[in-house]
């Protein structure tokens, strides 16, 4: 007597030994569904946070270090403590000239609000100074015209990128491009109109911003080429903390600061900050898995402890079918395919299910407009289905090796005395 999954005799065994026992075949696969649900459901929601995170960095680039100056609080080289350091321009050809491993700087300079004029409107707009690489640290997008270029820069040419509520204040419904608005009574072009590429409440400022070529800030309004803070970008084979130290010391070489003084060059490490979110939902992915394939696990025991009983249950049956002429591989196959049956059935519904609402829950979100913070688009990576889907055929697999081997040890003599 063989055993064949294809056989139609199978499956009707299969199906009359779970209306048989409904209940009991019920709670089994409950078991597994609930693991494999709570597998999906667990890692799509912590996909959603780790997007809506990675969103809340508005696109912008991560291998970067903001440097800023402050205070001094030692002595050192005849200079007294209290002494505030201004960075100069010339502070970031040294470092373009001794760190190779920068990719970008790009200085910001800042001469606070000013009264900016078109024609007969007014309006008070904050002036930033920059050169050209801002937009590919900031993640800013131009939406008509360009950006500062080099020859901008290198002319000290008067013109001015517009942030995009500056436009429509001044403008309104005219094309600002080419027009020419003032700021403290001298004349700049406007080449371009830009915003952040995400808007977030951090950036919004951007917004409502006016920026020049910071070569003109300094001839314009005499910054003396003073420099608020930049942003430092490393190429990307290095990282940020191979640089971060060196270029502190650089600027305090050049700026006569004590090399142990804490204070007096600021600076934030954003890669540093990045990668420790990343460790951060790795961490939480990995719980996720823990507990989803802890939960799938408990429910593998139930379904091999169900099964343990099923061949208790059907001693005697199966002594008959091994007087009869069935091998123990015969026996084997067919306890194994009623467990994998079970066992894939269950855990395919979970996983169903679990994409159902993660899809579901994002396309709410997307449909309703809906912005919560922290969290966004909410969805299962199509890997995770593939590792599942072989994770339930495994432990099929194992959830029937324990009773299928008892199956096939059974003595036909001593199963047709069992009563």
């Amino acid at each position: 007597m063989g055993w064949s999954v294809l056989d139609r005799d199978t499956w009707q065994e299969i199906f009359a030994t779970i209306r048989k026992n409904k209940l009991r075949t019920f709670l089994t696969a409950l078991g597994v569904f609930w693991g494999i649900f709570m597998l999906v459901f667990l890692l799509g929601m912590g996909k959603g946070l780790e997007n809506g995170v990675m969103r809340d960095l508005g696109g912008r680039a991560t291998n970067v270090m903001y440097v800023w100056s402050q205070t001094t609080t030692k002595p050192y080289d005849g200079y007294a403590p209290g002494r505030r350091i201004r960075l100069k321009q010339a502070d970031l050809d040294a470092l373009r000239e001794e760190l190779p491993q920068i990719d970008n700087l790009a200085p910001r300079a800042h001469i606070g609000p000013q009264p900016i004029t078109y024609k007969d409107i007014q309006e008070s707009f904050e002036v930033k100074g920059e050169e050209t690489d801002m937009p590919k640290v900031d993640a800013l997008v131009v939406h008509e015209g360009r950006y500062i270029n080099e020859a901008d820069l290198k002319d000290g040419r008067k013109v001015a990128v517009i942030g995009y509520q500056v436009d429509k204040v001044l403008f309104g419904e005219e094309s600002s491009i080419g027009k020419h608005l003032r700021i403290r009574g001298v004349d700049f072009k406007v080449i371009g109109i830009f915003g952040p590429e995400t808007l977030k409440p951090w950036n919004q400022s951007d917004t409502e911003t006016v920026v020049i070529p910071i070569t003109t800030m300094t001839q314009a309004f005499g910054t003396q080429g003073d420099v608020d803070y930049f942003a430092c970008m490393v190429k990307p084979e290095f990282k940020v903390a191979e640089i971060e130290d060196k270029v502190e010391d650089i600027l305090k070489a050049r700026h006569h600061v004590h090399p142990d003084d804490p204070e007096a060059i600021g600076s934030f490490n954003l890669q540093k900050n990045f990668e420790q979110m990343q460790g951060l939902f790795l961490g939480i992915s990995l719980f996720m898995w823990f507990v989803g394939i802890g939960t799938l696990f408990a429910g593998i025991v139930g379904v091999s402890n169900i099964m343990l009983i099923i061949v208790k249950e059907r001693t005697k049956e199966i002594g008959i079918r091994k007087a009869l002429g069935a091998t123990p591989q015969s026996i084997v196959s067919m306890i194994l395919t009623e467990s994998v049956f079970i066992t894939a059935l269950s855990g395919y519904l979970g996983l169903a299910i679990g994409s159902l609402i993660i899809g579901g829950l994002s396309y709410l979100m997307y449909a309703n407009d809906m912005d919560v913070q922290n969290f966004y688009n909410p969805e299962i990576n199509i890997w995770v289905g593939v590792f599942a889907m072989s994770v339930l055929v495994i432990a099929g697999f194992i959830a029937g090796f324990v009773p299928a081997r008892q199956a096939a040890k059974v003595n036909p003599v001593v199963a047709l005395k069992d009563e």
